[in-house]
């Protein structure tokens, strides 16, 4: 992929819609979003990014934002002795994806590097971070390649599996019961 992509998503589980952009950068790639969603205590809004090498490894990542009235922000770095949030150290040094679990925007960065074939699979752990928690969790994921643009997906910890479209871009096109893309990619 050359050059950057940005795309929409309108939320499939309340009122909301996020909105991402994966640009290049100097050594590798720079996603950066915005989502916006009413949550079980209020609206939600939040500013993410994260930083990715050459290879679709995470750096680092942060989230800027609003929930139930309370500001908030954490960041998130990958270092040689595991993850780091908001400076304090949660281990976890073998896993290098950073999984956002209020945006669509970050299953970009595993799918990019496992680069599966149709019929292949692949099982990995991934960081996962959602507003409102105070610690980075390992989230283990499953993904199988049915055709083009299908993956199956599955989070077993989670107790969500399903079958995600993507577009040609790498992000998620549909996710079931989440988020849909609206529109095409721009850029």
């Amino acid at each position: 992929m050359d050059g950057s992509r940005t795309v929409f998503w309108r939320c499939l589980f309340t009122a909301g819609h996020d909105s991402a952009v994966l640009a290049p950068a100097v050594m590798g790639w720079h996603l950066t979003g915005m989502t916006v969603f009413r949550g079980d205590d209020g609206p939600v809004a939040a500013n993410y990014t994260v930083e990715l090498d050459e290879a679709w490894q995470t750096k680092r990542g942060s989230v800027r934002g609003f929930s139930n009235g309370r500001r908030f922000y954490h960041s998130m770095e990958r270092t040689a002795d595991g993850w780091t949030l908001d400076g304090e150290p949660n281990g976890m040094a073998e896993l290098v994806d950073l999984d956002y679990g209020f945006t669509p925007a970050t299953n970009l960065q595993q799918l990019k590097r496992a680069a599966l074939e149709v019929g292949q699979r692949a099982e990995f752990s991934v960081v996962w971070f959602d507003i409102g928690k105070q610690k980075l969790v390992e989230l283990p994921q499953i993904y199988e390649r049915r055709d083009r643009t299908h993956y199956w997906y599955q989070s077993p910890t989670a107790s969500y599996e399903a079958m995600l479209e993507l577009d040609p871009s790498g992000f998620a096109r549909v996710y079931p019961q989440l988020w849909e893309m609206e529109g095409k990619p721009s850029g």
